[in-house]
């Protein structure tokens, strides 16, 4: 049975909608994506492309490359664009080469990240911590810290360049790719440095351009790998800077002392080259022996002076001068200046020579030994005071002390000491002089007469002598030896026999007693006196004389019959 029109047209009805929605879907599907076209003509700027979607897109000539305007493309050439919109206001397609290019190159670079292999590329721009560079359509981000091994200070020669890069990071969603030439160069290098290592050998001696300065020392090109020599191993002699000796250009003959198979860390020396001036240093610089150098450094411990190319030696600053022994170096010596010294020790394993500056200087203490012996009387001022005595300028421009126990012969040396003032000049007898230990002592007391000596025919251990009472304290009391300088002191202990009068608040002051001397001591001029001593033997001796333990009398009785015996003996004198 023939269809009705009725029918006939319900079918092409759904027909015509499924083509429709066919239709698109395949374009929901290309949108986004790159296809293959065909030009179909070329106006002005524009290539005229036909996708396959009965319409038409313009792609710029410049997106197909230099040479596209003059015959690059031409029509009827298949092309590959990336679509974007099947169709905008106008009812064209949207299509851009520049984007198909871009697809297909992370494409390719997303499958040379996941194997670790190197890119090509071109730097065409320079933005704000880096550049940016053209992976053949994808930009990708070249930080400033990865375009050299070392920082470029112009990067024009290296701009529109092809060349290779290693991808670091790659994230397709953000459109980032950030790359490295200092990695390719990095890697590069390593293989020539470890080739040429591999050539060189420790001893070897080789032809280098310095490369670079450094306060430490140089670098040393040795043909495409680089050789650090410090400034230790430049010359036998000391080497301030590197730069006294070196320039950048230079070619030097070098030794190659070390080399690091793992690092590749080359060690070169040049003095190795020379004989070592150490050998034999011995005999050539003997401990006492006179020498003229020149001072190359000074310290706040010394100064260091050559005393040939390559041999130094350091005057320590406690060896630079006789007097002056808190003054820095530099107020002694200069730089460049020329001294005499004194070979005082040498030490061959630790390469160093001693040296002294005062040595070669007549020894003040010395001659003041040879002018003023002992015993002499010398006249100085006082340079400072201190807690243990006075220092005294001498001739010479030496100090000598006056301790506190030779300022005076009775009284404490720390209240006599006070009596002094810098600046005073006093007199002093020279007592001792140490030339070695550069001392020499003084004495103010032994100007005068020492009362030990004038005391000494009646003052004497046993004697019994006279005192008077000077000052009065809680443990005894202070007293001088009548008709003496000497005084001496009291304890409470020696202040009676009988523990009951042992008290020295009982005397006073100007108060004469008699006491018995205990001990007489002429070296530490110690005197010293016992009332209960004399009282003691008072009582011995009259026992002796008026009683024995077996006559029956009592101790009263035989004191008081020598206290009436001594009582008539000053009677009958009283009468002669």
């Amino acid at each position: 049975m023939a269809m009705t029109d009725t029918s006939a047209a319900a079918f092409e009805s759904e027909d015509f909608a499924a083509l429709l929605e066919e239709s698109f879907d395949g374009n929901d599907v290309l949108e986004g994506s790159v296809v293959k076209g065909t030009v179909i003509g070329i106006e002005k700027d524009l290539a005229v492309i036909d996708v396959g979607l009965k319409t038409e897109g313009r792609v710029p000539l410049k997106e197909f490359g230099a040479g596209a305007k003059e015959g690059g493309i031409s029509v009827g050439d298949e092309v590959e664009v990336y679509l974007e919109r099947v169709e905008n206001a106008m009812g064209e397609a949207v299509l851009s080469r520049d984007k198909a290019r871009r697809e297909e190159s992370w494409d390719k670079l997303e499958v040379a990240f996941n194997a670790n292999e190197k890119v090509t590329g071109q730097i065409f721009n320079v933005v704000k911590g880096g550049y940016t560079v053209d992976l053949d359509g994808a930009v990708a981000f070249l930080p400033r810290s990865q375009v050299d091994i070392r920082p470029v200070r112009d990067i024009q020669p290296l701009m529109n360049t092809p060349q290779p890069f290693q991808i670091l990071k790659m994230d397709k969603r953000r459109g980032n790719i950030v790359v490295s030439r200092r990695v390719v160069l990095e890697e590069s290098r390593a293989e020539q440095r470890q080739e040429l290592v591999q050539n060189l050998a420790e001893g070897q001696v080789i032809d280098g351009i310095v490369k670079n300065i450094t306060e430490y020392g140089a670098f040393v090109d040795l043909g495409g790998i680089d050789g650090l020599l410090h400034v230790t191993d430049i010359a036998w002699r000391r080497v301030n800077h590197p730069s006294e000796v070196l320039s950048i250009g230079q070619t030097v003959k070098v030794q190659i002392v070390r080399i690091n198979h793992e690092t590749h860390r080359i060690s070169l020396g040049m003095k190795q080259l020379e004989a070592d001036p150490w050998d034999g240093i011995e005999a050539k610089y003997p401990a006492g022996a006179r020498m003229t150098g020149r001072v190359t450094n000074v310290t706040d411990y010394g100064a260091f002076v050559e005393l040939e190319p390559g041999i130094e030696g350091l005057i320590h600053v406690s060896e630079m001068s006789w007097t002056k022994k808190n003054v820095h170096p530099s107020k002694l010596v200069s730089t460049s200046q020329e001294v005499d010294v004194m070979i005082l020790e040498v030490d061959p394993n630790k390469r160093r020579i001693s040296l002294g500056l005062k040595q070669t200087l007549s020894n003040p203490w010395d001659h003041f030994a040879d002018m003023f012996p002992a015993g002499s009387v010398v006249e100085g001022e006082v340079k400072n005071k201190t807690e243990f005595g006075l220092f005294v300028g001498l001739e010479g421009d030496i100090d000598g002390m006056v301790h506190l126990s030779d300022l005076d012969w009775n009284r404490p040396g720390e209240d006599v000491i006070e009596e002094y003032e810098r600046g005073q000049m006093i007199r002093a007898q020279v007592l001792d002089v140490d030339t070695d230990k550069e001392r020499i002592s003084l004495g103010i007391k032994q100007l005068g007469d020492d009362p030990f000596d004038a005391a000494s025919d009646t003052v004497r251990r046993g004697a019994v002598v006279t005192c008077e009472v000077t000052v009065v304290q809680d443990n005894g009391v202070e007293v001088k030896i009548v008709d003496t300088d000497l005084t001496a002191f009291v304890r409470r202990s020696d202040l009676a026999r009988d523990r009951d009068d042992q008290r020295p608040e009982r005397f006073s002051v100007g108060d004469r007693f008699d006491a018995r001397v205990t001990q007489f001591d002429r070296k530490t001029h110690k005197v010293s006196v016992s009332v209960k001593a004399l009282e003691i033997a008072e009582e011995k001796e009259a026992v002796a004389q008026y009683g024995s333990s077996d006559s029956g009398a009592s101790l009263g009785d035989i004191l008081g019959a020598a206290l009436q015996s001594g009582q008539s003996d000053d009677d009958e004198k009283k009468d002669s």
